[in-house]
């Protein structure tokens, strides 16, 4: 009797572990993403758990075919093979018993983009829409008072300033030179604030320390810095680049583009990263040569625009294909960036961690640095290096964002997926462009 009550409490102990098992991997089945894709021409094998079965919820076989591949017996599970026929979207439905809906998965049949990895140091050079205010302070007027015109009108830091009395501003000296031609009469002035705009009034100040006209504010018209080019599109002539916006260093405020463009830079000098202080490439680069492109847009993913037919002509890179972020895994991949001269070289990583997005984020992948050769040279992940295109089985999958303060060897990159987001169709930057000339 014993043995029997032995028997069955392991019995119950097998069932009870195989139950929880089934159901962890029932579960997984629902947190699979709503949105699957493929690119066309290829296929895509779903493993659904039984009782469940994938039925195509629409005739829609001119997209997809979907074609019930196998059965196990030791696992329980059904593998359904999606071929992508043509571009399109089909819906897909997880069916219980083949009666009940449980969920739907969108299936999307896309083509498969092709672009030519970059690598390159750059210069950016930007100018912004108007002037960005980074501070506020008081004004010391002629008769020795202190005012804060600025801060009483509700300019805040991070405000762009777009117009004085319907003027458009150009730069600093322009603020300045206006302000002196009305003198101490209100004026009327443009905000940007969030792309929102606000329109206030406010009265200069003359101040005592150079008897000129003031607001009390310190104003931005510019930037410059080095990064790495991450790709380019030969058919559309664009290019994306840094995998993070340009922020204004004051504010933190992402910086509102009138225009900007990307130059070859030359390394001059690399200053390691060490833990608690993250490492930098410094270069040089020249307004007056060397241009690659045009930057339209400064989005948090980067700087995107407009690639010159001199560049495209100079450089005999081959595209390869983009990887999907379904595609990405955990494991070894490579990096291109340059850290000599102009030459740009490819350094061995290890993806250690994804992020599951629906939703575009500059950090959608841990990365950390193995190649000895660039450990030895720069610590790991330094300031000038984001944007490097990260490459995994011979597709472009990222872009490196940022580095781990704490851990050099370590950092963040973004899916170009994400990066392409951006980029909507040549014709809409072209369309910007014209808009600007």
């Amino acid at each position: 009797m014993n043995k029997y009550k032995k028997y069955r409490k392991l019995f119950s102990l097998l069932l009870l572990i195989f139950t929880f098992f089934y159901v962890i991997q029932i579960a997984s089945m629902f947190y699979y993403p709503a949105e699957i894709k493929i690119a066309k021409g290829e296929d895509k094998n779903i493993d659904i758990l039984l009782p469940f079965s994938l039925n195509v919820s629409n005739n829609e076989d001119t997209i997809v075919q979907s074609t019930y591949n196998q059965y196990s017996n030791k696992s329980f599970k059904k593998s359904y093979k999606i071929d992508g026929i043509d571009a399109g979207e089909a819906v897909f439905e997880l069916k219980l018993l083949g009666l009940i809906p449980v969920k739907k998965f969108d299936v999307n049949v896309v083509n498969r983009q092709e672009l030519i990895p970059g690598g390159n140091a750059i210069g950016v050079r930007l100018n912004t829409k108007g002037v960005l205010v980074v501070a506020v302070t008081d004004v010391l007027g002629v008769n020795g008072s202190r005012y804060n015109p600025a801060k009483e009108a509700g300019i805040k830091p991070g405000d762009s300033i777009l117009e004085i009395n319907t003027i458009k501003v150009k730069d600093a000296q322009h603020v300045v030179k206006l302000l002196n031609k009305i003198k101490d009469e209100k004026v009327k002035i443009l905000l940007d604030r969030n792309n929102i705009k606000y329109e206030i009034e406010v009265t200069p100040i003359k101040s005592m320390q150079d008897n000129c006209y003031r607001l009390g504010i310190w104003v931005r018209d510019k930037t410059a810095g080095i990064g790495t080019l991450t790709f380019y599109d030969t058919n559309n002539k664009v290019f994306g680049a840094l995998g993070h916006g340009i922020t204004d260093m004051d504010t933190g405020n992402l910086l509102n583009v009138k225009y900007g463009k990307i130059l070859n830079a030359k390394i001059s000098n690399i200053e390691q990263g060490k833990k608690g202080s993250p490492g930098e490439i410094r270069g040089v680069f020249y307004e007056t040569e060397n241009e690659l492109g045009q930057i339209i847009k400064n989005s948090p993913y980067g700087i995107f625009g407009e690639i010159t037919d001199e560049f495209i002509e100079s450089n005999n890179t081959k595209p390869i294909p983009i990887g999907f972020k379904e595609e990405v895994k955990e494991g070894k991949a490579h990096i291109l960036t340059t850290i000599d001269d102009n030459k740009i070289d490819k350094f061995e990583i290890e993806i250690v961690k994804l992020q599951s997005q629906l939703y575009p984020d500059q950090k959608s992948m841990t990365i950390k640095i193995t190649d000895k050769r660039l450990l030895k040279k720069t610590g790991g992940i330094v300031q000038g290096m984001s944007g490097s295109p990260i490459i995994q089985d011979g597709k472009l999958i990222g872009a490196i964002t940022h580095v781990f303060i704490n851990d050099p060897s370590k950092g963040y990159g973004i899916y170009i997926e994400w990066m392409l987001d951006q980029i909507k169709s040549s014709y809409q930057v072209n369309e910007e462009l014209c808009k600007q000339s």
